[in-house]
């Protein structure tokens, strides 16, 4: 059967190429919405730390309806943390619209978002958007996106695809890149024109790939995927397998079962092969699991989803301060979260350790970890985490690390300072080129040496820098890289900072905390540019004498404080410090707080016991 009242699509790109505002744009045109409406910007940006970053972290679907069709619609995230969310997704689709900035042109997650499409053969659309921008260059960007498509080897059929140029923040669209359009109906014909109608099996025994997992208190978990041959449902009963091992592991019925319409899930009792839609009832389902009748048992192949690159060791906090400010603290509890993140996130892995209070969770990078780490940190869990290191190989006895593809957009001066950081982290420079007073740099650079880098990387530019990376290859170890060249000051002693201990520390370097806030000993409250910790009593206070001073009376001028975010604390702990999370602060700490045992342990390190 030939479905002409229906297509499924996903908009892939970099981040901030704006994906998100064009479907907002698609959702207002199509008449989703009322017309007196009042529909916040970024609708499909739902999570507040989705819109609080202006990036989307979850991959979500929605419809719209234009000229009698159906069409699904899924946004994906754009940074390269995510990725696992764009791997899976692209198997729920039969068409891609890859969004590239008019100005910036292909960046490093549009090639490896365009890999994957190309790879299972998908049909694109290439969407210029961004074309008001006062710094576009349409028809350059269209030469890269050629060159690109042609780098990743698509056939002729995925190279002769159309362009359409766009302002997703206007809600423009037109096939001819020197004239402007007036709404995205172009955009729309297209869509119908090349994405051909989905060719489908709707006799046949059901079958349905589960490529996403939701959860709700009242009904439990909610499986989301594409019927891929026959109907389901409601209070139908079916069998589970999964390609990987292909025996029944569950067995149940559907209870409740719903399409997308627009951004709600609508409740319905049957729907038939080429639909996405959620359903409950299934309380183990998991990503890449296949639902079938229970008479034809056959699984459908699920993309093998990259593998981790970094790790961080999550252990429960047994700093002074523990239990004070969470509501989540135990081993039990942070063990069930971890666990249970498992279920939604396809590229995460958590394992348990030797000791029964940590456990070790890898994922894609930093920023993967961290929002995972933030959104805990929100829900009332307390505990605290390591240093991130990178995951090594053995391949034919010889070790080999992640290497990130690196590329920068740096104002030309600033083209000297980032050579020289790239030098001392193992940085190789396979790319230069010049975009009117900006240069475009691309390295393949160690993901170790990129920890730590992006803070640098903005001083070193005045702000003006743009950088963007995605894993690339494993490649021989590159050597040793030193990661922190200044060292820590830490608190002495356990209280309260005040003026007088914080203004005799601030000569000792850049202080991290306030007048009030409690420290403890061992805690780390500033930064000191020289190699080396530096001990401070930030707790102080002056002696009182019945003797008066000339300067006595003086105000003491602290320097205002530097407040780390969550990711540049991430970026600044060393090896031998944790980061300490709860809900109400992110301090940072020695692993062992007593200063002297730190020193013994440090003197045994140097003697090599």
């Amino acid at each position: 059967m030939i479905r002409e009242d229906l297509r499924n699509i996903a908009i892939i790109a970099h981040v901030d190429h704006g994906k998100t505002t064009l479907v907002d744009q698609m959702l207002r045109q199509s008449g989703t919405f009322r017309e007196n409406q009042v529909v916040e910007e970024r609708v499909m940006d739902s999570g507040d730390l989705e819109r609080e970053r202006g990036i989307t972290i979850l991959a979500k679907n929605t419809s719209i309806h234009y000229n009698g069709v159906k069409i699904n619609i899924v946004d994906t995230p754009g940074h390269a943390d995510f990725s696992g969310e764009v791997e899976r997704v692209l198997k729920m689709v039969s068409g891609v619209l890859i969004l590239v900035d008019a100005a910036e042109g292909p960046m490093p997650q549009t090639r490896f978002v365009t890999q994957k499409a190309l790879e299972m053969g998908h049909k694109l659309i290439i969407v210029v958007n961004k074309i008001d921008r006062p710094d576009a260059r349409v028809k350059a960007v269209v030469d890269e996106v050629l060159e690109l498509l042609m780098d990743l080897n698509a056939s002729d059929e995925q190279l002769e695809s159309p362009f359409v140029f766009c302002s997703g923040r206007d809600g423009t669209s037109t096939l001819d890149e020197d004239s402007e359009g007036t709404d995205l109906k172009p955009l729309f014909d297209m869509i119908l024109k090349h994405f051909p109608p989905l060719e489908l099996d709707e006799t046949g025994p059901l079958q349905l790939l589960v490529s996403s997992i939701d959860y709700n208190d009242y009904v439990g978990r909610i499986g989301v995927g594409r019927i891929e041959r026959g109907v389901i449902r409601q209070g139908q009963d079916v069998a589970v397998c999964n390609y990987n091992h292909k025996d029944v592991n569950l067995r149940g019925k559907i209870v409740n079962l719903y399409e997308i319409e627009g951004l709600n899930r609508v409740p319905c009792e049957e729907a038939s092969a080429g639909d996405i839609v959620c359903f409950s009832g299934l309380e183990k389902i998991n990503i890449g699991d296949t639902v079938c009748a229970t008479d034809t048992v056959e699984a459908v192949p699920f993309v093998k989803i990259s593998e981790p690159t970094v790790e961080m060791i999550f252990s429960v906090n047994d700093s002074p301060f523990a239990g004070k400010e969470g509501k989540w603290v135990t081993t039990r509890h942070l063990r069930d979260r971890l666990y249970r993140e498992l279920l939604r996130d396809v590229s995460l892995r958590v394992e348990d350790t030797d000791s029964a209070d940590s456990f070790r969770v890898s994922g894609r990078g930093e920023m993967h970890l961290s929002i995972l780490i933030e959104t805990m940190r929100r829900e009332g869990y307390e505990f605290q985490v390591s240093s991130p290191k990178v995951l090594f190989k053995q391949i034919d006895g010889e070790k080999y690390e992640p290497v990130e593809r690196l590329i920068v957009d740096v104002p030309e001066e600033s083209t000297g300072a980032v050579f020289e950081k790239m030098g001392t982290r193992k940085g190789e420079l396979v790319h230069m080129s010049a975009m009117g007073s900006r240069m475009r740099l691309e390295f393949f650079v160690p993901e170790r040496g990129l920890f730590g880098y992006k803070s640098e990387f903005l001083t070193d530019t005045k702000g003006e820098g743009v950088m963007s990376s995605v894993f690339y290859d494993y490649q021989p170890y590159k050597g040793e890289i030193q990661r922190r060249l200044s060292g820590s000051l830490i608190a002495f002693e356990t209280g309260e900072a005040v003026t007088y201990g914080l203004f005799n520390a601030q000569g000792r370097g850049m202080l991290f905390i306030t007048p009030g806030t409690p420290v403890y000993e061992g805690m780390v409250v500033g930064v000191s540019p020289k190699e080396g910790d530096i001990n401070v009593n930030v707790c102080k206070t002056k002696h009182l004498t019945n003797t008066r001073s000339s300067s006595s009376d003086e105000a003491l001028r602290l320097i205002p404080p530097k407040k780390l975010s969550l990711e540049e604390a991430l970026e600044f702990i060393a090896d031998d410090e944790l980061l300490e999370i709860t809900p109400k602060n992110v301090r940072i700490r020695k692993r062992i707080l007593d200063g002297e045992l730190r020193a013994k342990a440090r003197a045994k390190a140097k003697t090599g016991e």
